[in-house]
This record gives structure tokens, sequence and C-alpha cells, in this order.
């Protein structure tokens, strides 16, 4: 009997338009873009606890999408291969950056570089934010890259532990335990908003 779930009639329509895609259709790919770039664009700012060059880093995840779409096997679902461009792309951004944090006083240009506070938010922002909320997204992001992501696919994209285990390339026990240590560091480092007064 075949399977009709919601879910496997999302999987097929992934699959027929990444055939698509790989035969160079430009409006299937448009289309994979529109069903997709929320889950990436999400993604990519959770991880980077920010949505600075999370845009950018989006159209990055697509352009490899179109690169690879004629070499893509279905033999998973469509969004964890997706989710795996995301993870790959995330981790070598966030190296960079970790790389590039002690900046000239000038861009290349001579012209001064702007220092923001990390803690600085827009006014719009603080308006939609809570403090507990910001206190989160900060716990989050400074977890180690692994905790992090397995963290963010199964509290934000609701990932089951075998698809998070695919897009870390690795164990579900493994997921599990990453997912058990970064709950605790969390629960470290938000204990003053937890704690009863």
């Amino acid at each position: 009997m075949m399977d009709s779930s919601p879910e496997s009639l999302t999987d097929d329509e992934d699959f027929d338009l990444m055939r698509r895609v790989g035969m160079g259709d430009e409006p299937a790919f448009e289309k994979l873009i529109e069903r997709h770039q929320l889950r990436v664009i999400g993604t990519i700012t959770k991880m980077l606890g920010s949505f600075e060059g999370a845009e950018d880093l989006g159209q990055q995840v697509f352009l490899r999408v179109w690169n690879n779409a004629a070499r893509y096997q279905e033999t998973a679902k469509f969004t964890t291969w997706l989710l795996t461009i995301v993870r790959n792309l995330v981790f070598n951004e966030v190296r960079r950056r970790q790389r590039a944090q002690w900046l000239p006083m000038e861009h290349s240009d001579g012209t001064p570089r702007e220092f923001l506070d990390t803690n600085a938010r827009t006014g719009a922002q603080q308006c939609e934010r809570s403090e507990l909320s910001e206190a989160v997204d900060k716990a989050i992001a400074s977890l180690p890259e692994a905790q992090r992501m397995a963290i963010i696919l199964r509290r934000y994209e609701e990932l089951p532990y075998e698809d998070i285990a695919e897009v870390l390339k690795t164990t579900v026990p493994s997921v599990k335990s990453l997912l058990f240590r970064a709950r605790e560091e969390l629960r470290l480092k938000l204990a003053p908003f937890l704690s009863e007064d």
C-alpha cells in the first residue's frame, strides 16, 4: 500500500522538483526556493545568532542545490539533504567569523570600520523580543556547533532524531547525547531566568 501521508506527498513533490531542476528547469527551481527559503533562512539565523548574513548564506545554499541538482539522489528526504548543505555552509561561516574577530580599525579602502555592540539590537528587534527570548537566543548561539545545530533542528524544525543524525552525519544515540548536553548547558546559562524569586 502506497504512503499518501502529507509528509510523503511533500517529499514526492520535492523529488519531482529536484528532477526538473537537475534538467535545468528554472521555474521548478524557483518553486523549490519558495517552498524552503523560510526554513533555510530561519535555521541559518538561529545558527548564526542574528539575521546578519543569513540571506546571503541562504542564497549560497540554493546555489549549491542548483549546482548539485543533476547529481542529487533520492536516498533521503530532500529537507535532510538541504539542511546538510545549510549545516556545512553555516559551520564554515562561523569558523570564518571566528578567524575574523581581530578586525583592523579601517576597511581596505581606508574608510573607518564601525564597531557595533554585539548586545545591541535595533529598536524594532528590542520591541519584538522579550528579555528571556533574547537570553535564549544568546545561550543557543554560545553552544558548540554540533549541539547548536541539534537543538535548532529539534526545537525549531521539529525534526526526528533520525533526520538530525543524517544532517549531522552521526548516530541517533550521539544526537540524543548532543541534545542532552545542550539542554544541560542551556539550563545552566538560563538559570537566572528560570529560578523562582
